[in-house]
């Protein structure tokens, strides 16, 4: 899977954020044309992205563009004008406020039709889906399972509070008087429930206070704690932030990779199916817990510092 620990937005009505966003160190960047673009600039919005993704270089990221929701207008002709126009440039098309399968299928038949048309390879272009409503929550399940093309699950908090009438004007902050544990607590893993059913990456949206640093890594740290693989950014200064708070520390990768090694040693050279590793039992369900930590140390760029050794 592609590595997504920061998805860094950036307004597609803006060049000089299009340019800068190129040399910053996210993994993902996503082109927005939704609710950072004001109606009157998408045309030009969408003019801007696609300039950006054949000129520019996004080397080692992935290039993301998001349309309008399918409530509006402007929805079709954003994927046809930027699909048709650096279609061999964007890897996935983020669709904002899902709310049923229908519309991840939609998106996923225009996307067909064009790399038809263009002779794109059919099917290379990803789908995300944003979840940003109770009605997208309760048919998570369906809208996970309705596109091959579907590579992530998206959390929009803001959209999402106002839709359950949460009584907070303070994105991704527990409500005022909820005392009683993690008011997204069940949101959170619901999307993650059904998103690790269906082999999809799982996003947490963003975290509106841009200064306090210290509060967007206590969310994160939430977050990354029960199993999501990263964190929207809407600032620079967010993007360090999120790529360690989504990547494994170094002791606890080489620990990772100590166990599959280990395993694969013992398992297949000394045929033993539950080994010990210093004081630790380790066993397949080990191996596969170790599998996680190892793959998102790999994707974050670590480089393991110990060595496993049979033990005589």
């Amino acid at each position: 899977m592609r590595s997504r620990r920061s998805c860094l937005a950036v307004p597609g009505s803006n060049p000089r954020f299009l340019e800068k966003a190129q040399g910053l160190p996210a993994d993902e960047v996503f082109l927005d044309l939704e609710d950072s673009v004001a109606p009157l600039a998408k045309e030009e919005a969408r003019k801007n992205i696609v300039a950006a993704l054949r000129e520019g270089d996004w080397t080692g990221k992935v290039r993301v563009v998001r349309v309008n929701d399918l409530t509006t207008s402007w929805t079709y002709r954003d994927v046809i004008e930027v699909v048709e126009g650096a279609g061999e440039f964007v890897d996935c098309v983020m669709l904002p406020k899902v709310q049923d399968p229908t519309q991840v299928v939609w998106l996923d038949t225009l996307l067909t039709q064009i790399e038809k048309t263009m002779g794109f390879e059919v099917g290379r272009i990803g789908i995300e889906a944003q979840i940003e409503d109770a009605r997208g929550l309760v048919n998570i399940d369906a809208v996970a399972a309705s596109s091959p093309r579907l590579e992530t699950l998206v959390f929009g908090p803001a959209d999402f509070m106002a839709s359950i009438n949460m009584r907070t004007l303070v994105v991704g902050e527990q409500p005022p008087g909820y005392t009683e544990g993690d008011a997204y607590h069940y949101i959170l893993m619901r999307i993650l429930m059904a998103a690790r059913s269906h082999d999809l990456q799982a996003i947490d949206g963003p975290y509106l206070q841009i200064r306090d640093l210290d509060g967007f890594r206590r969310v994160a740290a939430r977050a990354a704690a029960l199993g999501f693989d990263g964190k929207w950014v809407l600032h620079p200064t967010q993007i360090e932030a999120s790529n360690e708070m989504f990547s494994p520390a170094q002791e606890d990768y080489d620990h990772a990779e100590l166990i599959l090694d280990a395993y694969e040693y013992y398992t297949t050279v000394e045929k033993r199916g539950a080994v010990m590793l210093g004081d630790e039992m380790i066993d397949e369900a080990s191996r596969k817990m170790a599998l996680v930590v190892a793959a998102k140390g790999r994707a974050a760029g670590l480089t393991r510092t110990t060595s496993f050794t049979p033990s005589a």
